[in-house]
């Protein structure tokens, strides 16, 4: 579930589109008139080719699901695993087929078949499983791995926006051991437009899988996670 509202922008000024190098003021014998009409796209149903979303409430935003395939099958948890994130349920579901328990919580049902109900993470004061993996709330990535790190003694790995990394020094005080440069950029747009049916593509933003593991010292190992091995 992510925050990139905002960060696709490929409107073009209606002056940008008269064509064959001309402008208004290369012709001045002829006139020209505009109609602008304004467009009302509901929150969760934008331009497709435009990219541009708005942004999603209670920071939910969905994953391709290769990215949590491909999370699995490089990293091996010992014992459950809990998605206090899990949405729709791409996370989850990676999980189950590898072979895991799974339990899958929500501040909100979004409707996956796996639901085990809604649970604050923020509030809970221990842990459902052995390793927490999840895709939080872009807003609330550092408060997500704080209170991770306060309820298990497992893995944890959580999916977050590379940007935002090289201002997050709040991380070298945390067991970084591992960080998966996701490859090629995966679209992650807000969970409605993935329930309306849409099939969005063409990511311009690039995302990690962060992983934490106790007793990790120095810094993290940085590898590239490929969507075909």
């Amino acid at each position: 579930m992510h925050n990139a509202a905002g960060e696709y922008n490929c409107m073009q000024s209606p002056h940008a589109a008269i064509g064959n190098g001309s402008s208004l003021s290369s012709a001045p014998n002829k006139q020209y008139s505009f109609e602008v009409r304004s467009m009302s796209l509901k929150p969760d149903r934008r331009l497709l080719h435009a990219g541009i979303w708005a942004k999603a409430e209670l920071g939910f935003y969905v994953e391709p699901q290769w990215c949590s395939e491909r999370l699995f099958a490089v990293e091996e948890f010992a014992g459950s695993v809990w998605d206090p994130a899990v949405g729709i349920g791409r996370v989850a579901e990676a999980a189950r087929h590898a072979g895991y328990v799974t339990h899958a919580t929500d501040i909100a049902d979004r409707g996956y078949e796996h639901f085990d109900g809604c649970v604050d993470f923020l509030r809970c004061e221990q842990s459902r499983a052995n390793n927490i993996v999840c895709n939080p709330p872009f807003d609330h990535c550092d408060r997500f791995v704080h209170q991770a790190l306060a309820l298990t003694s497992g893995k944890i790995a959580m999916i977050w926006l590379a940007r935002r990394l090289n201002a997050a020094r709040w991380l070298a005080e945390t067991p970084l051991a591992r960080v998966y440069l996701l490859t090629p950029r995966p679209s992650m747009p807000p969970g409605q437009v993935i329930l309306a049916g849409e099939k969005p593509g063409g990511g311009t933003q690039d995302f990690v899988w962060l992983v934490w593991e106790r007793g990790h010292n120095g810094p993290p190992a940085l590898h590239w996670l490929r969507r075909q091995p």
